[in-house]
């Protein structure tokens, strides 16, 4: 019994942890949003934790302010479907000027694949042409986070 109550508190933890880093990202401005803790400690506490691949997007204003989080595609143990045009929609819907993505990698290794460079190369291009400006793409694990702007990979 006492074991279920410390995943209850720790469930409640994680959720207001998660509301606040939002709020954070929501109102924050400016380019050092990019590279700020905040956004890879919101990212590592929404993906981390799921046992296949989630990819999944941060649609901003042109201030970098926070639309909307979203799951966009859920795959394996080891990889995740994207489909470049769902992405584009969904920047659509949200209007978004900027944008950053992200998946987890669940075998615990934060560096990134041959795939995913390619795929970020690729996103990176078909956001342009609809003006959407793409900041960055982060891989997360439980333990790290890389970041393809940090390392001049974007």
């Amino acid at each position: 019994m006492n074991e279920f109550c410390n995943v209850i508190d720790a469930d409640k933890i994680i959720a207001t942890a998660l509301k606040c880093l939002e709020e954070r990202l929501t109102y924050a401005a400016g380019e050092k949003f990019v590279s700020s803790r905040p956004v890879c400690d919101y990212l590592r506490l929404q993906l981390a934790q799921e046992k296949n691949e989630v990819f999944a997007a941060l649609f901003m204003d042109n201030q970098h302010r926070l639309f909307s989080f979203e799951r966009l595609f859920t795959g394996t143990v080891n990889e995740a479907v994207v489909y470049p045009r769902c992405v584009i929609q969904k920047a659509l819907q949200f209007n978004a000027a900027a944008i950053i993505v992200a998946h987890n990698h669940p075998s615990g290794a934060a560096k990134p694949s041959s795939a995913d460079e390619s795929l970020t190369s690729e996103l990176k291009k078909v956001l342009e042409i609809i003006n959407v400006k793409m900041l960055d793409h982060i891989v997360v694990t439980l333990t790290e986070t890389y970041s393809f702007a940090e390392h001049g990979l974007l």
